[in-house]
């Protein structure tokens, strides 16, 4: 029914993933599978709900639909059982936008904000920006897979540590959390009076046999203390159009940050964002279930390939998402040498590890969200590069 086989040529589009191989990698000749979206066509369903607006010839100021809040709230409960209410949501211009606004709204210059590295790095930016402190507490892996330090957390705990950003399902790693260990993350953040801002913009990406836990669902405590973000973007394939929401049950905190949003004039999306989302929620499940299948076949090829014809390299298997986490230490380069290694040698364009912070050097980022055979090229090309040296 859906044709993720299809090679679509990008170039001339002002794609991220293809216009800045220049500048990251040193040159264009690269298979680019760095950028987190993917080289499926967009789904039909957002395609058709743009083409049926362009029939009006105006495109004037616009609210939004009145079904926009209620085919989130419906999404959210039949996909992460999960009983909100119109009231506790609301629209933000972007996932990192938001998370830049929570930090703004609930935190002042100076307060300390934790972080589990590696991850999205994005996060240390909105830290950092906003003249925060960055407070690290690095996740262990065990078991092929990453676990969080609670220990390390408390201990990094200080008077002024205000905010947490979560990142779940987490980024670069497709680790999927429990919601054992979200229960003991908030139980650490309750005592210590610290602020949950929760990154789920992967939830919608859970392979088969996991299921995407909500931080906000483990307590009572958990769901007055924190602030959620999701979006259909990143698995609808339509990051160009900007739409993200926001779930907060606590009163107090959503008035705080609504009031915040509607000071800073950002509290509203394009016709299109609002259009396309209803779209995606009403529309979207079959074409999301056959994407996130041939996803989790080119995960396999990959994961299978590596373990028989390359070794020395070791894939995390993600539990969410298109994303690969490449552990190369095997391979005996420093990090920016590999990165280097595999842009010039193999012709593949991948995120350097150390973007993600403490634990990526000797990693890269791998995204498998395109053909197969474009995956099949690559690590043929690797291979080529690997038996060369």
């Amino acid at each position: 029914m859906y044709n993720f086989d299809e090679i679509i040529d990008r170039r001339g589009t002002d794609a991220v993933k293809v216009d800045r191989c220049k500048a990251l990698f040193g040159t264009e000749d690269v298979l680019p599978l760095w950028v987190a979206d993917m080289d499926f066509r967009t789904p039909d369903f957002v395609l058709e709900t743009i083409r049926q607006r362009l029939d009006h010839p105006i495109l004037g100021y616009s609210v939004p639909p009145v079904n926009f809040k209620a085919s989130f709230v419906k999404w959210v409960r039949e996909h992460h059982n999960w009983d909100i209410t119109e009231a506790q949501t609301g629209f933000v211009p972007g996932i990192v936008p938001a998370l830049s606004f929570a930090v703004q709204c609930f935190t002042d210059p100076g307060d300390e904000i934790i972080v589990q590295p590696p991850v999205y790095y994005p996060f240390f930016n909105v830290i950092r920006n906003n003249k925060r402190v960055v407070v690290t507490n690095p996740l262990k892996e065990e078991n092929g897979q990453f676990v969080m330090d609670l220990v390390d957390f408390e201990a990094k705990i200080t008077d002024r540590t205000r905010l947490f950003i979560l990142c779940n399902p987490h980024n670069p790693g497709g680790k999927v959390w429990s919601a054992e260990t979200l229960k003991k993350v908030d139980e650490l953040c309750t005592r210590h009076n610290i602020l949950v801002v929760s990154d789920e913009v992967h939830a919608d990406m859970v392979h088969r046999g996991y299921t995407h836990v909500p931080y906000a669902t483990v307590s009572e405590s958990a769901a007055n203390g924190s602030v959620t973000f999701m979006a259909p973007t990143k698995v609808f394939n339509m990051p160009g159009i900007v739409s993200s929401s926001y779930i907060i049950q606590d009163t107090e905190l959503r008035n705080r940050f609504a009031h915040f949003l509607e000071a800073a004039e950002m509290n509203t999306g394009n016709l299109f964002a609002y259009l396309t989302t209803v779209a995606c929620y009403e529309q979207g499940e079959a074409w999301r279930v056959a994407m996130l299948d041939y996803v989790m076949g080119n995960i396999r090829y990959i994961v299978d390939y590596l373990a028989t014809h390359l070794p020395q390299i070791k894939p995390m298997i993600p539990e969410a998402s298109f994303l690969i986490w490449l552990d190369c230490r095997e391979l005996g380069m420093e990090t920016d040498e590999l990165h280097q290694f595999f842009a010039l040698k193999a012709g593949l364009g991948l995120n350097k590890g150390s973007v993600f912070g403490e634990g990526g050097e000797y990693h890269l980022r791998m995204n498998v969200a395109c053909p197969r055979s474009i995956l099949e090229k690559a690590m043929a090309q690797l291979s080529t590069a690997i038996a060369s040296r």
